[in-house]
């Protein structure tokens, strides 16, 4: 019975490594948006990791997929157990910290594949923990399944193998999209609330100073203010989270007026993305005056979107002869439509037909 168990465990959990890790594996880079927010001011307050996301990211998903494989195959079943068990004891303490302090709303276990709130990312942890807590108490169950040399060679494989993905989609788009903006989504579509959704439940918390001390009062307590109570501020508390569509908070801001409704409608947009200028890829943004004229010579509206202000988006425009109009967009949604600092988009009507990287640009077909 006890080898059952131990079996049946080990594999659960190699298989839900490598899953989860092959999901995040074909998007490092969105794992590293997820790690950015955790090490950012409002979370861990670690901001001098931040440069470093990238590089951890790509660590701690192929360490994922490897190890999920090593334990399946046998490969070192003891190095195995104790790296599974730090590793998901460090991911329950992030996860944990996620939910409790509601600082990060989804950990990015699965990408954009599947989507867990805090508490269901820190239930799944904490699964994981008993199961590999069983096998390390039965580590001497943990045998391989083939001869030594068979085993190394599946070990050593799926390192390279993963290596080979990290770079194929770091140079490229992810091989399978997930994200609300994948080709055949409609915009505007992702943006509409269905009716009878749910909706939030907010309460207005009011900020007073009362004897130099900021204290909070809700709308009940607002009778019981006491008298010389200077107020402060006043923020919104989410008590129920209601529908949020896919696509959310995305605007076609120029000249504090949003152009959405308009742009969307236009047959033929191409779309260049870049929501950080000033980390703007300088070959492929070399690449996109050509592009520009091309596109343009064939009927196409030509824009540009990014949160970068007006000095950098001057700057841009005559570093690499942009001879087109910028928008301004939140980055957090334009940081989910690109992969690639630029990525460039082609619409139809709001529709997205094509995504390519700045590398591939010449599988656009206009």
């Amino acid at each position: 019975m006890k080898n059952i168990i131990t079996q049946f465990s080990r594999l659960f959990v190699g298989v839900l490594f490598i899953i989860s890790g092959l999901i995040k594996l074909n998007d490092p880079v969105g794992f590293s948006y997820k790690l950015a927010e955790y090490f950012s001011e409002p979370v861990f307050n670690m901001p001098f990791l931040e440069p470093l996301a990238l590089g951890l990211a790509i660590f701690l998903v192929i360490l994922e997929v490897v190890l999920g494989v090593m334990l399946l195959v046998g490969y070192k079943s003891k190095l195995t157990i104790w790296a599974l068990l730090l590793l998901i004891v460090f991911f329950t303490f992030l996860t944990f910290y996620s939910a409790y302090f509601d600082v990060v709303k989804d950990c990015g276990c699965f990408g954009d594949a599947l989507h867990l709130t805090p508490w269901q990312s820190f239930t799944k942890d904490i699964v994981l923990l008993f199961f590999i807590l069983i096998l390390f108490i039965n580590k001497k169950l943990v045998k391989p399944l083939f001869s030594t040399p068979v085993t190394n060679i599946i070990t050593y494989a799926s390192v390279i193998l993963c290596i080979f993905m990290a770079v194929w989609v770091l140079n490229h788009n992810p091989i399978k999209d997930f994200r609300p903006f994948k080709v055949g989504t409609n915009i505007e579509k992702g943006m509409e609330i269905p009716e009878g959704a749910p909706k939030s439940v907010v309460e207005m918390i009011f900020i007073y100073k009362v004897n130099g001390v900021d204290k909070e009062f809700t709308e009940k307590d607002l009778a019981n203010i006491p008298e010389g109570a200077t107020f402060v501020d006043r923020k919104d508390k989410v008590i129920t989270e209601g529908y949020v569509p896919p696509i959310h908070d995305f605007t076609m801001m120029k000249d504090d007026s949003d152009y959405k409704e308009e742009l969307l409608k236009e047959p033929k947009l191409l779309l260049y993305v870049t929501y950080d200028l000033a980390l703007s890829n300088p070959d492929g943004m070399k690449k996109l005056e050509s592009l520009t004229k091309d596109a343009k010579a064939k009927g196409y509206k030509v824009i540009a979107m990014t949160a970068s202000g007006a000095d950098e988006i001057a700057k841009a425009k005559k570093q690499y002869g942009l001879d087109i109009d910028f928008y301004f967009c939140d980055a957090i949604p334009l940081k989910t439509i690109e992969r690639s600092n630029p990525s460039i988009v082609v619409l139809q009507n709001g529709t997205v037909v094509q995504k390519v990287h700045y590398n591939d640009i010449t599988d656009l077909k206009l």
